[in-house]
């Protein structure tokens, strides 16, 4: 298995609830929040890390699928 560059590299969020939170935080120094998206339930956000986003937040109930597998946020 190859292995990807981390800022080509895809997830997928799927809500499922309404008003899931997924939160973009940035790289360098300071960590902070750069962008923010709200889910309803069913929704799905297809999104990738970039030089800018270096972490990812999730809060609410969601599947979190990455090339890592699946996490359940319930």
């Amino acid at each position: 298995m190859d292995k990807q560059d981390p800022k080509t590299d895809f997830f997928v969020v799927k809500a499922l609830e309404d008003g899931v939170n997924v939160i973009g935080l940035t790289r360098g120094t300071d960590t902070r929040f750069h962008h923010s998206e709200k889910l309803d339930k069913d929704e799905v956000m297809i999104a990738q890390f970039t030089e800018h986003t270096s972490a990812v937040k999730v809060r609410g109930k969601a599947i979190i699928q990455t090339s890592h597998g699946q996490l359940d946020n319930k």
